[in-house]
Order: structure tokens, then sequence, then C-alpha cells
């Protein structure tokens, strides 16, 4: 850039006849920019910013992200490079986040690589879950030899807890949508300590399945040890109160939803703004009104994780099917047979079908462990689904799903090639 005193300078030399290159030389300038100022290319003292070579394409990738938002750099940098890009890996994610072009994905709720693996988390922003397995369940209750309970722990002090009929992935799933609710928050981070899916050693199935969870309630996950600042403080841990205390308040003939309203109300006793063990102002319905740092508060309008619990029964000589404490009718002359109950976590409706496949009872689902029997025409069956996007709200995003450009896109590349 000349300066205008240098300009002047210019100007007078030429006009006595001095060449452009011994001007240039008695400026210290070079020859072009000396001739682009005097034939009036260029004003003086005006710097002239150098052209963003990733700017005509930034309506392309603005589309491309906008429909995907999982879309990797790499792909999209192939994509551009064909339609005459010339910069590197680099200079593309460097530009992407220079203008904010990756929108948030809003079904998963993206959650940044760094936050993924868990190793990040602070103390503070954890929600620590723990699986624990107490002796001689209820007969009732159908759980077998072991009744299972997920307790759910915020570093505050306040903790819930669910109570799950196996350790099957789904009920696990269920377990920790219940607590949430319960919490009515959840950490920005999960801790799984003890958790049985968790730890899947075979093909880490479960563990994909649990991150995808994470991210459906808004959180990521981390699995491993706790770290020790949150063993702290010994009353901190509601598993010795559960285990020693609670556990001996249960006896054989107490009915599931029972039991778990008794295990809400012995949480919320010990909420930790409780006042004294046996304080006559205590209240069951009292909650820690200070959130822990990162915590976010929990939409109780978010539908449940779409999974799918299925089990099999065996039809009663009353033609019933006993599922979850409630017992719902089938068609006459089936008593003995073995079906299967197959109930999605975010569906009102479950169904009832033969070992190979056929559907022969739908009804909607009574509250767990309400004693219920649920008869009559029960839900029309559906055989076929419409066509068209069916509830893909519910659907959670998994970053996987690759998408091609759309008619938008292809505009802005005719455009790019023209």
């Amino acid at each position: 850039m000349l300066t205008r005193e240098e300009y002047a300078d210019a100007r007078r030399l030429y006009g006595e006849g001095w060449s452009l290159s011994a001007i240039a030389r008695f400026l210290g300038r070079d020859r072009k920019t000396v001739r682009s100022y005097l034939v009036g290319g260029r004003t003086p003292g005006v710097r002239i910013s150098p052209q963003d070579p990733f700017e005509p394409f930034v309506p392309y990738c603005r589309q491309r992200l906008c429909d995907d938002p999982h879309l990797e750099a790499t792909v999209l940098l192939k994509e551009i490079t064909e339609l005459g890009y010339r910069g590197r890996y680099s200079t593309l994610t460097r530009a992407l986040r220079k203008r904010h072009l990756r929108p948030t994905c809003t079904q998963c709720r993206c959650i940044t690589p760094d936050q993924d693996t868990g190793e990040t988390s602070a103390a503070g922003n954890e929600l620590r879950f723990t699986w624990l397995k107490l002796p001689d369940p209820p007969p009732r209750w159908g759980a077998g030899s072991q009744g299972h309970v997920l307790i759910g722990s915020l570093p505050s002090g306040r903790w819930r807890a669910a109570l799950a009929e196996n350790e099957d992935l789904p009920q696990v799933i269920e377990a920790i949508d219940l607590v949430l609710r319960r919490l009515g928050e959840t950490g920005r981070y999960w801790r799984l300590d003890s958790l049985p899916a968790a730890h899947c050693h075979t093909n880490g199935m479960a563990k994909s399945e649990l991150l995808r969870v994470a991210r459906h309630y808004g959180a990521s996950l981390g699995t491993g040890p706790l770290r020790p600042a949150t063993l702290a403080s010994p009353a901190l841990d509601p598993l010795r109160p559960v285990r020693d205390f609670w556990w001996h308040t249960v006896r054989s003939d107490t009915r599931l939803y029972v039991a778990q309203e008794s295990l809400d109300n012995f949480a919320s006793w010990l909420d930790p703004r409780h006042p004294e063990p046996g304080s006559p102002d205590c209240s069951g319905d009292v909650t820690d009104g200070v959130q822990a740092a990162g915590n976010r508060s929990l939409e109780l309008g978010l539908h449940p994780f779409p999974a799918r619990i299925q089990v099999t029964r065996t039809i009663t000589p009353q033609d019933l099917v006993p599922f979850r404490g409630n017992y719902y009718a089938v068609p006459s002359g089936l008593a003995g047979a073995r079906v299967e109950v197959s109930w999605r976590l975010d569906q009102p409706h479950l169904s009832i079908s033969a070992t190979r496949g056929a559907v022969i009872a739908r009804h909607a689902v009574a509250p767990r462990g309400a004693d219920r029997i649920v008869s009559g025409p029960g839900h029309a069956i559906t055989l076929e689904r419409p066509h068209g996007r069916l509830r893909d709200d519910l659907k959670p995003c998994d970053g996987t799903n690759r998408l091609p450009p759309s008619p938008a896109a292809l505009t802005h590349a005719r455009v790019l090639r023209s």
C-alpha cells in the first residue's frame, strides 16, 4: 500500500519523466504496485484486504451442514474440492468455526467429542448411577432371586431410585428414565458405576446404546470408577441406607408399586435440606432447591428413550397375561400358551403376540404394579403403517446416517460450477 505522501512523490516523479522501475526503486516498492496506483487502479492510503478463497463456497457449506449437522469435514472438503476449492482441511475447519456454519443437531443435542469421552467431566457436574442388587425380593414381583434397584445421585446429595425387573438393557434404560423424572434434573455428565449394561465386553453394543440414551437426555457419558471428590462424604452415598434400612421395610407381600412409592418417600426424606432425622417439621416432598453447578433441568415433557421391552409370559386359566403387576386379557381358549409381551417406552400401548409373531391383542399400558385387569376390545391393530415420517421426532439421532446433497445444495453447486 502506498501512503498519500508516497503517491504524491510517485505522481511528481512520473510527471518529470521517471520510469516505473526507477520510481519503484526510489520508493522501495514493487513496480506493479506503483503502476496500479498511477493508472488509478488503487486508492492511496486504502489497504485492500486479501480475497478469502472460501467465501464463494459459504452458501453451499451452510446448506449441506443444515441438511446434515453430522457431516464430516473430510466429506465436505471432497465435495467442495470437486467444485473448485483449493484450500486444505485445516483451512476449511477453521473457516467453519469462524463463521459458525455447523448448526446444533436438535435430535441428539450434539455433544462435542471431548464431552463424549467423559474424561473432562468435573465432579460437580456428574450424575452417578449405581446398580444395587438386593436379596430375596417378593415373589409377586417376578424378579427371581434378586431385586434390582438403580440409584441416581447428584453431588448435592439428592438421589432417587427406581426398581427394575432384571438386568436387561431395556430395563436399565427404563430405570434411568424413571430416576431422571424423579430427580427433575440431570447432570452434564453421567458416571455409570457398576451398571451391568455399561460393562459389556462382548461386542460393545450396550455402551453404544447408553451413549445414545445420554445424548437423548442432553448429557454426556462416562464410565469407570468415580473420582475421589464424589466420594468425599459417606453421608452422600445412598447405597447403605437403601440396603441396610429401606430394604428391611419391604415385606414378602408388598406390591411393586407400593415398594416404589415407599422408596420415593424414603429418598425425599433423606434430601440434604431435611432438618434432622425424625424431626416433626420434615416433609416427604422436600427437595434441594439449589442445583449443582452445570446440572440441567429435565424437560418432563420429553418422551422417554424409545427402548423396547420384550418378555415372555404364560397365559393364565382366566385368559389373562401378567405383566408389570397387571393382567391383560387375550382371546379365550389360549390358557397355558406362551406369548410375548412387547412395549416401547415412548408408546401408550403394548402388544401381545404369539411365539411366531402374530399379534393377538393390544392394550393401553396400565400403571406399573396397579394390580388391574385390562380387558375389552383393546387398541386397534394396524397391519401396515402409513407412509411418510412417523414419530421421527422420537427417533434418537446416532450421527451415523449420511444424507446426500439436498436440492437446495445442488442449486448452490450448479452456481459454483457456472
